[in-house]
């Protein structure tokens, strides 16, 4: 057996987009396919069942096997699934789920269905680390109301519920106050267009969104950019910025699968409620994927 990574979050693990047919139906073995592609193309694992998988909209059936097929594909090492749910009880069942399907971490959200104080915050991470799998928390304040602050992350983390955080708020200061509070738990970028200023500020992996399109300039730019060579990085996050501002706006889910389409892959619909972009949207993320086409970087 290969020994698993003591940090199974470090590095760029895609969220995975997740290909529909026609009928709106999971198209597994294109997904199983997406999957590898992403790895051979560099990045270090995939993350079935976030946001940019449309977890809200399948059925329990189709989550399990999302992951399941992830595992296949890639190896339960490089697979870490998102298990949010409204109850506590149900998020460590996802929780379980991953870790008998062979994954080496999961990726929770807060308490989303309220807004949950401190205490109920605690009690749920505290419910979900009882699956006995590591916790990467998702700080996604913009979505669930609930803020984990870095006061929070570090008494969740002094508590042994988390081991890193998918820092999404869009706030960079926070990377140093985290790094005082609590210089073990690892900090992961959650917003493609905070890539740069996190990886400087000592992230040590990408939840990262783009990638589904352009994995190997994405790959590239993390690299360059966790690894100093700021020329490098700072060349490829000016081309490539328009397209991953896209990952922190309502639309992302469209505007990723549409550039990957563009690309040559398959993204295709989403599952309602989620509807088609505007013209003017569709006209703006086409054009942004064309010049980074043009410009190599596909």
């Amino acid at each position: 057996m290969p020994t698993p990574h003591p940090h199974p979050w470090r590095g760029v693990l895609v969220a995975t987009a997740l290909p529909l047919r026609d009928d709106l139906s999971v198209d597994y073995d294109r997904y199983a396919e997406h999957c590898a592609w992403l790895v051979g193309n560099g990045c270090d694992g995939v993350v079935p069942n976030g946001s940019l998988g449309e977890y809200q909209v399948l059925t329990p059936e189709e989550r399990v096997k999302v992951v399941e097929t992830a595992v296949a594909a890639v190896g339960g090492a490089r697979v870490m699934p998102g298990v949010a749910a409204y109850g506590s009880a149900e998020a460590r069942r996802w929780a379980e789920q991953a870790r008998d399907a062979g994954c080496a971490a999961v990726m929770l959200l807060p308490p989303n269905a309220y807004r949950a104080d401190e205490r109920s915050v605690l009690a749920h991470y505290a419910e979900v680390a009882r699956a006995g799998v590591p916790v990467v928390a998702y700080n996604n304040p913009i979505d669930t109301k609930v803020d984990l602050v870095p006061e929070l992350l570090a008494k969740l983390h002094g508590e042994g519920y988390v081991q890193a955080v998918k820092e999404f708020s869009g706030d960079v200061r926070r990377a140093y106050r985290l790094a005082e509070l609590a210089p073990e738990l690892d900090l992961l970028i959650g917003a493609d267009d905070v890539l740069l200023e996190l990886a400087i500020a000592g992230a040590k992996g990408w939840v990262a969104g783009y990638p589904n399109a352009l994995p190997s300039a994405s790959v590239e730019l993390y690299r360059a950019a966790v690894g100093g060579d700021l020329d490098t990085a700072k060349r490829l996050y000016g081309q490539l910025h328009p397209l991953l501002r896209w990952d922190s706006r309502v639309e992302f889910v469209q505007a990723i699968k549409l550039s990957m389409d563009i690309v040559g892959r398959h993204g295709g619909a989403c599952r309602p409620p989620r509807v088609p972009l505007l013209p003017e949207q569709e006209a703006a993320v086409r054009a942004a994927t064309e010049k980074a086409v043009a410009a190599g970087l596909a």
